[in-house]
């Protein structure tokens, strides 16, 4: 009951901000667990453990990114932080990872209306995908930890997995690849979204700085009395790592609207369908091409 009043208390102590000139700029260093994702992948016969090591390794670094996250009291712009290249070094494999996920690319929300819009480039197409903000059904806890200078709160949501957060799919074990192939013999060929397991929910978990005065957080999460500072959805955990508030610099929250306008379902099916068609060419010794011209 006490920090249920603390949280009372701090709003009431926010309320004198402005909330015409409030703004503020969160940098946000996102970590994936590959460990998990790679448990039950198909492996060749010449793979040693220390190559096995080496591809993990390199996955995991395929997955960290760092963002940031430009905000007001109603919208807000999240988007990677561009990086150059070290001298050597090439992030190719990295870029056609981000790629085939269909992340990267700006997100927008817009909080008082409830709507998200990002654009973002997949096999070589521009998308803009515009849909409504997933309306989370928080659970707020009473347990706190400090995150930098500030005192956050916990709150958990269970949520859908979207068909194209490929950070939550896991390839099946070996006796449930057997059955799959099993069940396909009459096809001379095996469906590669076949070979992934998606689970239907996950269990996230935040954490809201009450002490910053908007209901904004990383990537589309939203909805609580206070800055997101922290989110974990069981393989993916995205820390906040600095916060400047009412800068002189002022930046403009501008919505992406370049890109073939769909909807997230829309965008969903279409990487899918593209994932397969790519596979099937592969298959077929027909080679690459990233077009998304008829099959």
């Amino acid at each position: 009951m006490k920090k249920i009043l603390y949280i009372f208390f701090i709003s009431l102590l926010t309320v004198s901000v402005d909330a015409q000139n409030f703004q503020g700029m969160a940098v946000y260093e996102s970590k994936t667990s590959t460990a998990e994702m790679m448990k039950n992948m198909p492996k060749p016969k010449d793979v040693t453990p220390e190559m096995q090591k080496g591809m993990e390794e390199r996955l995991k670094k395929m997955f960290e990114r760092t963002y940031v996250l430009n905000f007001d009291k109603t919208t807000s712009i999240y988007k990677e932080e561009e990086k150059l290249d070290a001298p050597g070094q090439s992030n190719q494999g990295a870029r056609m990872m981000m790629s085939m996920t269909g992340n990267g690319g700006t997100n927008f929300k817009n909080v008082k209306e409830k709507r998200y819009v990002v654009d973002k480039e997949v096999f070589g197409k521009q998308f803009l995908i515009k849909d409504t903000l997933t309306n989370f059904n928080w659970k707020m806890e009473s347990e706190t930890r400090q995150i930098g200078n500030y005192t956050c709160f916990k709150a958990t949501a269970v949520v859908p997995v979207s068909d194209s957060d490929f950070r939550s799919f896991r390839f099946r074990g070996n006796k449930e690849n057997s059955e799959v192939k099993k069940d396909s013999a009459s096809s001379s060929k095996t469906n590669f979204m076949d070979q992934i397991e998606k689970p239907k929910e996950k269990t996230v978990v935040a954490w809201y700085a009450p002490e910053i005065p908007v209901n904004q957080g990383p990537e589309n999460y939203w909805g609580l009395p206070g800055l997101i500072l922290e989110v974990n959805d069981g393989s993916t955990t995205i820390l906040c790592s600095k916060i400047v508030l009412n800068s002189k610099e002022r930046v403009e929250i501008k919505e992406p609207n370049k890109g073939k306008e769909v909807s997230q379902k829309e965008f969903d099916e279409t990487l899918k369908a593209k994932i397969e068609e790519m596979q099937e060419m592969f298959r077929n010794n027909r080679g690459g091409g990233h077009g998304f011209g008829p099959r």
